[in-house]
């Protein structure tokens, strides 16, 4: 697990030019989404158009995922939404094509293991700033994930977290203060 990043999730700290990014946590950043698959920039306000458009510093996508079935490609049809909203798809170039597809691939490892290991996903979270994409799953489950170590590639199962830590600049597991439950969280480079 990661424990280079000091800042909970939705929290990304300092923006360059020294705005800072809310300490409040997720659920005080931006507007939440609201029914069982909120899609759309209704859901966040306006969006970044066309390919390489500037991500308005903020931007944040959720979807609540408690008790739906699909969930996996229910986040994987609203983070590729977001990702068209917020210029990273259709891609540009190669650059921008691997870090989409590896966006897509760490938002269905992240709920996989929710659905797996902690009795369903909660929430999907996705924030987008100029430098790199936050995505964070939160559920009710007491385990930590982990990447299995060693890493045996030739075994079926247990490569969800070890496929995040080599796609992600950083990924950790922050613990709701009511007790109930966790965030895990991991961050995607923005292309360049």
């Amino acid at each position: 697990m990661s424990t280079t990043r000091p800042y909970p999730p939705g929290d990304l700290g300092p923006e360059p030019g020294g705005a800072g990014a809310s300490a409040a946590g997720p659920a005080a950043t931006g507007p939440a989404a609201t029914g069982p698959a909120a899609t759309g920039p209704a859901a966040t306000g306006p969006a970044a158009t066309g390919p390489g458009a500037a991500v308005p510093a903020g931007q944040i996508r959720r979807l609540r995922l408690a008790g739906t079935r699909g969930a996996v490609a229910r986040a994987r049809d609203f983070a590729r939404e977001a990702l068209h909203d917020w210029g990273w798809l259709p891609a540009a170039g190669a650059d921008q094509r691997a870090a989409a597809e590896d966006a897509l691939l760490v938002v269905s490892e992240l709920v996989t293991n929710a659905c797996l290991h902690a009795e369903g996903p909660e929430e999907l979270r996705l924030r987008c700033t100029a430098k790199v994409l936050r995505l964070e799953v939160s559920d009710l489950g007491a385990g930590a994930p982990a990447p299995r170590s060693p890493h045996r590639p030739g075994r079926p199962g247990g490569h969800g977290m070890f496929i995040v830590q080599r796609l992600c600049v950083d990924w950790g597991v922050v613990r709701h203060a009511d007790g109930a439950g966790k965030t895990v969280w991991a961050e995607v480079a923005a292309p360049a």
